[in-house]
């Protein structure tokens, strides 16, 4: 069992709401990721959550039980945090071990939880390690260690790749993935990076201002965003916005138009503009068109092609790609 339904929750630091009245129900098993820009209220959310700060108002379920009072420990969850909170002075082992030996478990239930926890996560062989002899990755891994032995219902997870260098940012992003799938445990992940929500999640939770902008599965946030804000922080590169005359045309206050929607044409097109910074990135090249009267268009295009700056092309887009959005920026459908 691993749900977890908020209704009607609220938090106020004084006379700052910094979450309004919010509704939200996570699955038994599903992956969501809390996403948005820095101070959207997404940490605040999963503290609630944990018990790791009160609610103002509203009531947190678990398992369909009312938790909103109840102590951080009793509630079944484990939180793994941006930093890895590892004794220095304690071995891998003993690392992984201390929320066991602190709840009174026997010696031989501990051995077999530890070492359980460990081949799950490739760190049989660093067991007998301390902290400092890791690599991030793998101290990030003895901290999601140390939450799996206690077997709980839900893992939380507080940005916890934040510290990673890119490279092994994308293993661990791989191997969380991986450890759902073993577990099969309801996990709640809080990240800025909406590539990590884009790739990881079941269902993503986009906040803004502690608002929930939009629920759905990546797919869904990616072809139907409900609004600007959503349209614009899912998808990379960002997608481009045109207003003015060019969207009047297509009865809206606003279009939008994905990079990788636009093609680049030999003749006729929608746009014609010219090459200001081209991007090269191996397998993409990313072009950045000045078009009159529409402004600076992103465009993806093959990494092999050869436009330099100060190149003249043409740009069009199917027309079951525009994305139409109305003045108060909600979708046109």
């Amino acid at each position: 069992m691993g749900s977890i339904v908020l209704k009607q929750v609220t938090k106020r630091f004084g006379d700052v709401e910094v979450i309004p009245p919010l509704d939200l129900s996570i699955v038994e098993g599903e992956f969501v990721v809390f996403v948005g820009p820095s101070g959207c209220g997404k940490s605040t959310l999963l503290r609630l959550i944990a018990g790791l700060e009160d609610v103002t108002s509203g009531t947190v379920e678990i398992n369909g039980q009312d938790a909103t009072t109840a102590r951080p420990a009793a509630r079944g969850l484990a939180m793994v945090f941006q930093t890895y909170a590892l004794y220095p002075h304690m071995s891998v082992r003993k690392n992984i071990a201390f929320p066991l030996k602190m709840a009174g478990l026997d010696q031989a239930e501990i051995d077999r939880k530890v070492n359980g926890a460990a081949q799950v996560l490739n760190l049989t062989d660093y067991l007998d390690r301390r902290p400092g002899q890791l690599s991030g990755g793998q101290r990030q891994r003895v901290a999601i260690g140390r939450a799996i032995v206690r077997e709980p219902m839900a893992f939380l997870f507080d940005e916890p790749l934040s510290n990673l260098d890119a490279a092994l940012r994308v293993n661990m992003r791989l191997e969380i993935s991986e450890l759902h799938q073993k577990l099969a445990t309801t996990m709640i992940y809080v990240t800025h990076d909406q590539v990590e929500a884009m790739t990881m999640a079941d269902k993503i939770v986009v906040l803004r201002d502690g608002y929930i902008e939009q629920v759905g599965s990546p797919l869904e946030l990616y072809n139907s965003p409900a609004n600007l804000f959503v349209a614009g922080f899912i998808g990379s590169p960002k997608m481009n916005f045109i207003e003015g005359a060019e969207a009047s045309k297509h009865g809206a206050h606003t279009i939008g138009v994905r990079p990788e929607h636009l093609v680049i044409t030999q003749d006729a097109g929608m746009w014609q503009g010219t090459v200001g910074v081209a991007e090269h990135l191996g397998s993409d090249t990313f072009l950045h068109v000045a078009v009159d009267g529409v402004g600076t268009l992103t465009v993806r295009a093959p990494g092999e092609l050869a436009l330099r700056h100060g190149d003249a092309i043409t740009v069009t887009v199917p027309g079951d790609k525009i994305y139409r959005f109305d003045r108060d920026g909600s979708a046109v459908r």
